[in-house]
């Protein structure tokens, strides 16, 4: 009988709060850190750690703000998660990194790997953000079958980008939590297994992370600074020659099918993984084929990385 892996929570002093992180696999390893978007945590990772913990050192980090991290009185906007996430790194003595991402992780990866490509050892990444000039760019579908979903999207993130609208929505009834996250998953999630994910988020106030994100994404130049930066870093990532690996659902959510297959085609070294019925959080319809697909392909790159550096 195979023994379980265990996988430890952890707290770190960062920036004066406490971050909480997830950790598992041999500390030899090659680092592989895990970054999560909004409103979950590295609980999300939960059932793909240990898939991966044989050939890398797994590191899953609750964003300040979420999960078990504290919640400190800053404003939550991309950019103090990059600090956060900045310092972390530093805090942690991490080199050298697969950057594994979903949702706003991707965004804080490529912005990571952006500025410090010499810490990129790969990316592995789905349901990314990037800078969408229009707002038929989010949850863009060319299948005519979604394009009612997709616009119900874009209305209800409008929504939310709205003051007093997205504190009525988000603050008020936990809309992020109770119906956004769900409505992401092709599975039903059990009250037991939904549980986790509400039990950050008990008050109003303790949601305003979750409310800040979606004012965040780079929507038609909007807001500027974060625009800017990921369209950088996504100049940056089309420039890069570390490996990569994306994961796409059917139909997905911010990146239908027929996009990932042109994007990874617009990068190099980007291979692609189609995981069949999925939408936007993946982890938790297909966490065998994700974990195990990581695994393999860190595992494909250290064979050769001796070769590499000769």
């Amino acid at each position: 009988m195979t023994k379980p892996i265990e996988i430890q929570i952890r707290k770190a002093s960062v920036l004066g709060s406490s971050m909480a992180y997830r950790e598992t696999g041999a500390e030899g390893a090659p680092v592989a850190l895990f970054l999560h978007g909004n409103p979950t945590s590295s609980h999300i990772w939960r059932n793909i750690l240990p898939l991966v913990s044989p050939v890398a050192h797994c590191i899953a980090t609750d964003n300040i703000g979420f999960g078990l991290s504290d919640k400190p009185d800053i404003p939550y906007r991309f950019f103090d998660h990059v600090r956060y996430i900045d310092a972390f790194i530093e805090q942690r003595g991490i080199t050298s990194a697969y950057l594994v991402a979903q949702d706003w992780g991707t965004a804080l990866a490529f912005h990571l790997a952006a500025r410090r490509p010499d810490l990129v050892r790969g990316l592995a990444f789905m349901e990314f953000i990037r800078p969408m000039p229009t707002w038929q760019d989010f949850h863009y579908t060319e299948v005519a079958e979604e394009q009612d979903h997709a616009e119900a999207a874009r209305a209800a993130f409008r929504k939310f980008r709205t003051p007093g609208e997205g504190e009525a929505i988000i603050l008020e009834a936990n809309a992020f939590v109770e119906r956004v996250l769900p409505g992401g998953i092709v599975r039903k999630l059990s009250d037991d297994e939904m549980a986790p994910y509400r039990a950050p988020f008990p008050t109003q106030e303790s949601r305003r992370p979750v409310l800040a994100l979606p004012r965040e994404l780079p929507i038609a130049g909007e807001p500027a600074d974060v625009y800017d930066a990921l369209k950088s870093a996504h100049a940056a990532l089309a420039a890069s020659s570390y490996p990569k690996l994306l994961f796409t659902g059917e139909p997905g959510a911010l990146v239908a099918p027929e996009f990932a297959e042109r994007f990874a085609g617009s990068l190099k070294h980007c291979a692609l993984v189609r995981l069949g019925a999925g939408l936007h959080f993946l982890q938790e319809d297909h966490p065998e084929a994700i974990g195990r697909s990581v695994a393999g392909w860190i595992a494909g790159i250290e064979a050769v990385r001796p070769q590499l550096a000769a």
